[in-house]
């Protein structure tokens, strides 16, 4: 089966109504679990959308909140963090993390950071995104790391993807608008997709340019599932 994550992110701006509507609209259409992201006010002080950011970011104020909400829906959460006291923060809430192609990248090298460090102490899974295969990494193959094809470019064309070494990944993080791209993805034999999603491509959401909006999240789900009859039938 294909672990199927409806990232949020920042496209909540802290409105926890949106945040459930999102939440539940993911629930409703197949997903398996959503995910949002905590930033430290240091890494985004300079960010022009710097409000909007710390708005959208997992705290210590809003996690009770969103992990109630989550509940109520039954739809498992989890989180980038991007510091490393969010992972404490977030430990006793979330069964997986997420991390940062950034963080990827000394991964890759064979290092690890503090914040990678926090994560495998927890014990639980680690997702990584990395647009360069993780096959002659050291941590390749650990089956608590589960590695995600990703093209970091927002967004990036079809013609940007590279899916000759997608075997070497566990899944594909998905930044193409048009839907064709993680539906290949799971025909390609990945077992985790992540998808960004949006309650409206017409207003301002920071992420709405690598989003796909809830009639479009509906309809990749439909064809992931038909694609998955079609092959559970062929067997």
């Amino acid at each position: 089966m294909t672990f199927i994550i409806a990232e949020i992110g920042v496209n909540w701006d802290g409105d926890f109504g949106l945040a459930e509507k999102m939440m539940s609209s993911a629930k409703h259409c197949g997903c398996d679990a959503v995910k949002f992201q905590a930033f430290s006010e240091e890494l985004v002080k300079e960010h022009p959308q710097y409000k909007r950011l710390m708005n959208s970011s997992i705290n210590h104020k809003n996690i009770e909140t969103i992990h109630n909400i989550s509940r109520s829906i039954g739809i498992e959460w989890f989180c980038t963090p991007m510091y490393p006291e969010a992972v404490e923060m977030l430990e006793p809430f979330v069964k997986r993390f997420k991390v940062r192609t950034i963080d990827g990248i000394h991964l890759l090298e064979n290092k690890t950071t503090e914040l990678t460090n926090k994560i495998i102490k927890t014990g639980k899974e680690m997702i990584v995104s990395s647009e360069k295969s993780p096959i002659n990494c050291r941590f390749y193959g650990n089956q608590k790391i589960k590695w995600l094809y990703v093209v970091s470019k927002y967004p990036c064309t079809l013609s940007d993807l590279d899916f000759t070494k997608i075997n070497d990944f566990d899944g594909f993080s998905n930044h193409c608008p048009y839907i064709i791209a993680p539906l290949a993805s799971v025909i390609l034999g990945c077992q985790i997709i992540e998808i960004h999603i949006t309650v409206d491509k017409n207003k301002d959401f920071i992420d709405n340019n690598v989003s796909f909006d809830l009639e479009e999240l509906s309809s990749l789900m439909n064809l992931i599932q038909q694609y998955k009859q079609i092959k559970n039938k062929s067997i």
